[in-house]
């Protein structure tokens, strides 16, 4: 079933709908004091509908299906400048945002994990920080708030091979301020068993996929290389700058033709 079919089936029931998307009781975020530059560091100022509550939302059919529509990758930057020629939306456009909210999985805070699990959120904070050179982004404290899910977790075996990170896409029709619109909403995993640097690294390029590079680059340089380099890359070269920027200029999704 398409976007513009599940519009009208949704609308009337708003008012009933929860969130299905997540669990009902999930854990509070860090404390700010456990994250550096403390969360207010990484919080920006949002829209007030772009990170308020769901009161609705419903899944749309995987991405690609549903339609028919073709979703062709863009040509190639004549000059070179960047990748998009490798990037891949979806059936109903770009999964990109004008500001995006990102819930990030609480650790302990006392205890013996609690030193592994400040080294994980600080990676990941950092590999924040690095996407907030480039794009409006804010850490909610709630996850029904957020488009983007990080969670401390090695990904599931894909194919009988291993991963230290893994983003997965989905579309949802989502109701919060204003009407229903369509909204990528992306699970992201970074796996904790890593060293610091190779941590950062992961985080920056899985956090990369779900700020809608959807693809990857064939230079190792690149913070989304498909094969990375003997050393972590850890901060934006100049080709995924640019290839953001040019992503920040193309139409969202949407559930028309």
């Amino acid at each position: 079933m398409t976007a513009r079919a599940l519009a009208p089936r949704l609308l009337p029931l708003l008012p009933l709908l929860l969130p299905v998307l997540l669990p009902a009781a999930m854990p509070r975020s860090l404390p700010a004091a456990q994250q550096p530059g403390g969360q207010a560091a990484l919080a920006g100022t949002a829209p007030a509908s772009a990170c308020a509550p769901a009161t609705a939302s419903e899944p749309l059919p995987p991405a690609g299906s549903g339609d028919g529509r073709a979703a062709p990758p863009p040509p190639p930057d004549p000059t070179g400048g960047d990748y998009r020629h490798r990037l891949q939306p979806t059936a109903f456009g770009w999964p990109r945002r004008d500001h995006w909210c990102v819930w990030i999985e609480p650790g302990a805070s006392d205890g013996p994990a609690a030193r592994w699990d400040l080294a994980w959120s600080q990676a990941v904070s950092a590999a924040l920080e690095t996407w907030r050179e480039v794009l409006p982004v804010s850490v909610v404290d709630e996850p029904e708030r957020a488009q983007v899910l990080v969670w401390r977790r090695r990904p599931a075996l894909r194919g009988g091979r291993a991963s230290h990170g893994r983003a997965e896409l989905e579309l949802w029709l989502v109701q919060r301020v204003a009407a229903p619109a369509l909204e990528p909403r992306v699970t992201v995993s970074i796996s904790p068993g890593q060293r610091p640097e190779a941590m950062e690294a992961t985080a920056l390029h899985e956090l990369g996929h779900a700020f809608g590079l959807w693809g990857h680059s064939d230079d190792p340089a690149d913070a989304m290389a498909a094969v990375p380099g003997p050393t972590p890359v850890r901060g934006l070269s100049p080709r995924d700058r640019a290839t953001v920027q040019w992503l920040q200029r193309q139409p969202g999704l949407s559930p028309g033709p």
